[in-house]
């Protein structure tokens, strides 16, 4: 058996001619070009939409134009109408109440409200008033005391003096008697002596009558301030007894009644409230940022369903809560009719208005950039741009560099761009 080779395979083939090769060596070359230039198309058109950023549709983005004009700062605000007077009454004292009024009477200026039972302050009061009335006695002892000090310090200053007088005549008839040989010499010096005598008696007497009446007075003036003081005290406790009658402060309406009828009431409790219906005035909530820009006296316009009135700005609170600052709108002229208590209102707070200023409207962008930067349009693509930005109002802000009249800026939808330098606004 014998085992086949490939020689009945084999096959003999003729060379090409040179034009066919030829002919598919160019093929080859245009196969290759081609090939190339897809590669390169493929490449420019990644790096193109590389440096493109993201493509986001115009729908997204709102689009704003830089206009000059005059740019008005004002404020918006929810109001609610509040009255201007509308005082809590308080219990004075701890006790039982009493109450006269319910909530919604009609009061008139010094109408009792309500009465507080404290027997422990009318008590006091009686004690405070019993020991006044020693004092008082005291006083008027002092001062028939100090009378009779001052009388009897005069009648031994009138002593004295009587007693220098006679001492004076008796030294007298002393010296004729020794001028006529009538009496001896000791006689005339033991007169001289009673009359040197009686005179430092006078002078004694003299002053006694001066410190008896300073210190009779001084003992007086001091009871009279002990009682004086007891007075201030008995005139403050009256007061505080006075005061469990609530009054009403002016004439108004009964607000709320914060106790019971006969409940117990602590002292300092709230009892009841007042609201004074002539005078209203509408507080408002502006946030923290704007809360430099306010000052007293700043033109505000408050809108309701009867209308649009004129108000200004009467009052500003020192303190923030919750990011916000809270205010309050006088009306100007003649209130409103049909106001009620706690009305909404919407108020707006004219700041200042700057004329023939770059400006455009006001969105988001303001926010996510701090104001250094937006976007503005090129063509069909966003270009962020450094800008720099001035005062703010509700709907538009200042533009001072960056920026020129005419400029399409994207004030809202920017917050999907990222960092990119340029985006792409497919639509626009």
């Amino acid at each position: 058996m014998s085992i086949r080779d490939t020689s009945g395979q084999d096959r003999v083939v003729a060379s090409a001619p040179a034009e066919v090769r030829n002919r598919k060596l160019r093929q080859r070359l245009l196969v290759t070009a081609g090939g190339g230039t897809v590669v390169l198309l493929a490449a420019w058109l990644i790096i193109g939409w590389g440096a493109g950023a993201r493509s986001l549709d115009a729908s997204r983005v709102r689009i704003a134009e830089v206009k000059r004009g005059d740019l008005v700062r004002d404020i918006s605000a929810d109001g609610r109408v509040i009255a201007a007077n509308n005082p809590t009454l308080y219990a004075i004292a701890g006790g039982t109440v009493t109450l006269k009024v319910v909530a919604g009477d009609a009061v008139k200026k010094d109408q009792p409200l309500a009465e507080i039972d404290s027997p422990e302050l009318r008590s006091k009061l009686a004690q405070e008033q019993a020991t006044l009335a020693g004092l008082e006695a005291e006083v008027s002892r002092a001062g028939l005391d100090a009378q009779l000090s001052r009388a009897n310090a005069r009648k031994l200053f009138d002593q004295a003096q009587i007693d220098r007088q006679s001492a004076l005549r008796d030294l007298e008839r002393n010296q004729r008697a020794f001028d006529g040989g009538a009496v001896a010499q000791i006689d005339v010096a033991r007169a001289q002596d009673n009359l040197k005598k009686a005179d430092i008696g006078l002078a004694h007497a003299r002053g006694d009558l001066g410190l008896q009446s300073e210190g009779a007075g001084l003992d007086t003036r001091n009871k009279r301030l002990l009682a004086d003081r007891q007075r201030a005290v008995v005139a403050e406790l009256q007061r505080q007894v006075d005061a469990l009658t609530l009054r009403a402060p002016f004439d108004g309406q009964v607000g709320q009644v914060m106790a019971a009828q006969r409940a117990n009431v602590a002292v300092n409790a709230p009892v009841l409230s007042v609201v004074d219906l002539k005078v209203f005035e509408v507080e408002i909530k502006v946030p923290e940022s704007f809360a430099r820009d306010l000052a007293i006296g700043m033109p505000a316009q408050l809108t309701g369903s009867s209308g649009t009135f004129a108000a200004q700005l009467s009052a500003i609170s020192p303190e923030v809560v919750g990011g916000e600052v809270t205010g309050r709108l006088r009306f100007k002229g003649k209130q409103p009719s049909a106001l009620r208590q706690n009305q909404r209102l919407s108020a707006r707070i004219l700041l200042d208005t700057r004329r023939n200023v770059l400006m455009v409207e006001r969105g988001p962008f303001l926010e996510q950039s701090g104001g250094n930067s937006a976007y503005v349009m090129d063509g069909n693509s966003a270009v962020k741009r450094a800008i720099r930005t001035g005062v703010s109002s509700l709907d538009a802000v200042e533009i001072l560099e960056g920026l020129q009249a005419g400029d399409r800026v994207v004030v809202s939808g920017a917050d999907g761009f990222g960092d990119a330098e340029r985006i792409r606004i497919s639509g626009e």
